[in-house]
């Protein structure tokens, strides 16, 4: 389905076309998003449930996966069922509106997500390189003010990028070749100048993602340092298990999002359904796999899932998910 050009109208209703070339087949698509939708909000509901009903993963790493689970589930409610929709009954229309606030959303909830991420390394780093302060470093406190700061400063970068496209005037077309509001995609559509628009999407990513990998970088940089000192064999093993799991989640995320970047900046000829595959991925693969993750690494929340299900008896949970560094499997 094509667009057409109809002068100095500005569009305010426009059809969404996830992955143009399999238009005719778009029914079979559902299948694969109907899957990593029930894996999303199967597998990060169940991490949510049982940290919250598990009385013995109520330490701030734990309290942080939750953080991490809520976001990954939120994210694929946030436009999945809008896509399952447009696939399966051709209900594709979206109003400028209904766009930008799912823009908007989808953006933030998921800028909170890269902050998430940073605050578990920090978490590490002080739970490995500075264990007697833990306590005085890791506590509401914080996380009260670290949650400030990230809704201060991701809700004004992704606000200016939401506003300044809602300013544009789409006169090229009504069609988003994608499956959601996408913000390089609708500023694609504009007619004029969209360069304040790529400063500030450029600004945005170098603000929250950039500066966030920077301090996650600085956190392991100094954990392995301390981890690679240790004399004892068993110390190390237990500093890299514990670092493991939140190194897998971490390098998934942000090598996604790199190609992500990557494919909106430099990848121009690029055909719209890999732009569809490599930004669907970036958002919602990563709602899948992290429930799944953490679930098969982290001891202590694999034995509660067990528990919860009747397969393991409560005697056997694990002390150790109430010392700061749980032991995970390797």
């Amino acid at each position: 389905m094509q667009g057409h050009v109809t002068g100095n109208i500005s569009h305010t209703n426009f059809i969404l076309i996830g992955f143009p070339g399999f238009y005719e087949h778009r029914r079979f698509l559902s299948i694969p998003f109907f899957f990593m939708f029930f894996v999303a909000v199967v597998g990060n509901s169940t991490i949510i449930f049982v940290i919250k009903t598990g009385s013995t993963l109520h330490a701030p790493m734990y309290v942080l996966i939750s953080c991490l689970a809520t976001v990954n589930l939120i994210l694929p409610l946030l436009f999945v069922p809008k896509v399952l929709f447009s696939f399966l009954f051709d209900l594709n229309e979206i109003s400028l509106l209904g766009c930008l606030l799912q823009m908007f959303f989808i953006h933030f909830i998921n800028s909170f997500g890269s902050t998430v991420l940073m605050v578990m390394a920090l978490d590490r780093y002080v739970a490995i390189c500075n264990p007697l302060r833990y306590n005085d470093y890791i506590n509401k406190s914080t996380f009260f003010k670290l949650s400030v700061a990230a809704l201060f400063r991701n809700g004004i970068l992704v606000s200016l990028i939401v506003i300044l496209a809602g300013s544009l005037s789409f006169c090229l077309s009504n069609v988003i070749e994608h499956c959601y509001c996408e913000h390089m995609v609708l500023v694609g559509l504009a007619c004029g100048s969209t360069a304040k628009n790529s400063i500030i999407g450029l600004l945005a990513i170098v603000c929250i993602p950039g500066l966030d990998f920077l301090f996650i970088c600085f956190s392991y940089l100094n954990i392995f340092f301390v981890v690679f000192k240790a004399a004892s064999g068993k110390s190390f093993q237990k500093g890299m298990h514990t670092c493991g799991t939140h190194v897998i989640v971490i390098f998934v995320s942000y090598i996604l999002a790199l190609c992500s970047f990557l494919a909106y900046r430099f990848g121009k000829s690029l055909p719209a359904d890999i732009h569809n595959l490599i930004s669907v991925m970036y958002v919602i693969f990563p709602c899948c796999f992290n429930p799944v993750i953490y679930g098969a690494r982290t001891k202590e929340i694999r034995d509660q899932i067990l528990k919860t299900l009747g397969l393991r008896k409560s005697n056997v949970i694990s002390t150790k998910a109430n010392q700061n560094i749980p032991e995970l499997k390797s």
